[in-house]
């Protein structure tokens, strides 16, 4: 399995240790883990821990929406920077955030076209990060046209109504499905992963946020992708193991990995 999406390095949340966490979701079947980068104090974390595990973590390099301000342009070129000589596998998390916020609605529509266009500049695909601001993420990729990178819309939490969106203006999307799908409140989510079929799906943990059932209330890690890919064949109607092979197909392909 790899899960596309993991803060790992996150230390304050891991205290016994982020290469403990990476090792057992190795021991759990994880061989493959995707680090995204969020701020310019991530950086550090991050790349070290990418540098201990270097054979079964990948990184992402990019600003993420709720860190971007007025003030955003040397921010995004000094996370760039940080990660030259790295060999990000993608550009994210990146995109808009205007749930607790809206004051920088602009920049970081700005922002995120901006590190789109890096995207495509570099040959990167892109992990969108869109939380109550589909309309504002849609048009920002309208925008580029033909020459918007692919695209993985991260943590994919809505229901069918909004797939078709995403689908109808980017056919070639993925999306990523995280523990919320286990949760008891998400049925449109489900419906929404029923009509999309695995050919679409890639699976993530967003670590250490949204721990899955049976693990809610406790601090998620990547160990914890097994539940979801069980839930995800669930829903899917095929085995555990065809889930798995779907998944860390298009999550291949996707990410490059095997050219990394």
């Amino acid at each position: 399995m790899i899960d596309t999406h993991t803060h790992l390095y996150y230390a304050e949340k891991f205290p016994e240790g982020a290469v403990e966490a990476v090792d057992r979701a190795v021991e759990a079947g994880v061989g493959k883990m995707i680090l995204p980068n969020v701020s310019i104090d991530s950086c550090e974390p991050l790349l070290t821990l990418h540098h201990l595990r270097p054979e079964v973590t990948r990184v992402a390099v990019g600003l993420h929406p709720e860190d971007i301000d007025r003030d955003w342009r040397p921010k995004v070129e000094d996370v760039f920077a940080r990660f030259e000589g790295e060999c990000p596998v993608a550009v994210g998390e990146v995109g808009i955030d205007l749930y607790h916020d809206p004051t920088f609605r602009i920049e970081q529509m700005d922002a995120f076209g901006s590190q789109l266009d890096r995207a495509r500049s570099i040959n990167l695909p892109v992990i969108i990060h869109s939380r109550n601001a589909l309309d504002e993420t849609l048009e920002v990729t309208r925008i580029m046209g033909a020459e918007c990178p692919p695209l993985l819309f991260h943590s994919f939490t809505a229901g069918v109504e909004e797939a078709r969106r995403i689908l109808e203006r980017h056919p070639d999307a993925i999306f990523g499905i995280n523990g919320v799908v286990t949760f008891k409140n998400a049925p449109e989510l489900r419906e929404a992963v029923k009509e999309l079929g695995l050919g679409r799906i890639v699976l993530e943990t967003d670590s250490p946020y949204l721990a899955p059932v049976p693990k809610r209330g406790k601090t998620n890690e990547s160990s914890f992708l097994p539940y979801i890919n069980a839930k995800v064949a669930e829903i899917c109607g095929v085995t555990p193991e065809e889930s798995e092979q779907s998944t860390t197909a298009l999550s291949t392909r996707f990410f490059r990995l095997n050219s990394v």
